[in-house]
């Protein structure tokens, strides 16, 4: 899904990433909103590589399989995916003309998850990345120097605890990086 400035040309790019077993459509509200308040903004929202486990339909999309994950081979799942993931970026940016500064990955879950390793593994591939109910698979050894990091994340997430976030902008901070975080404290995983 795409939406444009109603005038002139794009100043931003703003690329949105979904959770598991959702899709690009499930990110219009939040792609509408983004667009109110950035006006001078191009917005795309990507469906997930694959289809969802599970959905029989293939309405419902996800970046990496949840089936049989684990901690042990998360990190795997996630680096086989990062590469379609920046070409994703790549072309969106070249189907623009806006570089990596003028582009922020906004993912939720999954999204997030994927976004925070696309700029993990590619530093450089965008300016921000609005991290919202995400994690690492494993906390970096290096931070970003060429991303801003902006983690938002639910007191009350069961599904992500919020302990994640907190202990990225912990190691964040020790590695110099550049990151914010926004608790909700009675928010869950949304």
């Amino acid at each position: 899904l795409r939406w444009q400035p109603d005038e002139g040309a794009p100043q931003q790019l703003m690329l949105l990433f979904h959770g598991v077993g959702a899709n690009a459509a499930d990110l219009a509200p939040l792609a509408e909103h983004l667009q109110r308040e950035f006006p001078q903004a191009a917005l795309l929202a990507f469906d997930g590589i694959e289809p969802f486990d599970g959905d029989p339909s293939g309405t419902a999309r996800q970046w990496f399989s949840i089936q049989g994950v684990t901690e042990a081979n998360r990190a795997a799942r996630i680096d086989a995916v990062v590469p379609l993931v920046a070409a994703l970026v790549e072309a969106a940016q070249s189907a623009t003309g806006l570089g990596p500064q003028a582009t922020a990955l906004v993912g939720f879950s999954q999204g997030a998850i994927v976004s925070l390793a696309a700029v993990q593994a590619h530093d450089g591939l965008a300016g921000r990345v609005l991290a919202f109910a995400g994690r690492y698979a494993v906390l970096p050894d290096s931070a970003p120097q060429h991303t801003t990091l902006h983690f938002f994340h639910g007191g009350a997430d069961a599904v992500i605890p919020v302990q994640h976030a907190k202990d990225a902008m912990q190691r964040l901070a020790n590695l110099n990086g550049d990151a914010t975080i926004d608790i909700a404290e009675n928010a869950g995983h949304e």
